[in-house]
């Protein structure tokens, strides 16, 4: 069975990270999987949790709780990664859990919203309202930016 291409539609993987649920464009997305070793980085930032090699590449690990001013996970709860790359470099993000592929109507997009946290407004590029759900969409150039972060 073959799927039609709506070129009016937006294709996302949908993740979970502090009970939200956010979108990632599914053509910046390489892997999901398992975090199984990954290797700490001494005096790095809250938000770089380390460092892992992904398929002979490494990898930088941005933990996105940290990122999106989210409480750490529980003890024990082991994260799952998406593994995307930007910029030439490669990054694996910790998620909590990751969710469907969505294709969704570009019509049905709407810009950030005023009440949505300022911290999240500076990743997002806005959002899909889903029965009884808000998909905030990640802007993964605004998230991947750490040459930025840092000099602020």
């Amino acid at each position: 069975m073959s799927k039609s291409v709506d070129a009016n539609a937006d294709d996302f993987i949908t993740v979970q990270i502090g009970g939200q649920l956010f979108g990632i464009p599914i053509l910046e997305v390489h892997d999901v999987f398992r975090l199984e070793r990954m290797t700490r980085v001494p005096l790095s930032r809250p938000d770089i949790a380390g460092v892992l090699n992904l398929r002979g590449r490494i990898a930088t690990t941005i933990d996105c709780r940290a990122r999106l001013g989210i409480p750490p996970r529980a003890e024990g709860a082991a994260p799952l990664a998406v593994g995307v790359e930007h910029g030439n470099e490669l990054y694996g993000l910790l998620i909590d859990s990751v969710g469907e592929v969505l294709s969704l109507s570009a019509d049905s997009f709407e810009p950030n919203p005023v009440n949505l946290d300022p911290r999240w407004q500076k990743i997002s590029k806005g959002i899909y309202r889903l029965e009884g759900k808000l998909l905030v969409v990640l802007d993964m150039t605004a998230l991947l930016d750490i040459a930025k972060r840092d000099a602020a």
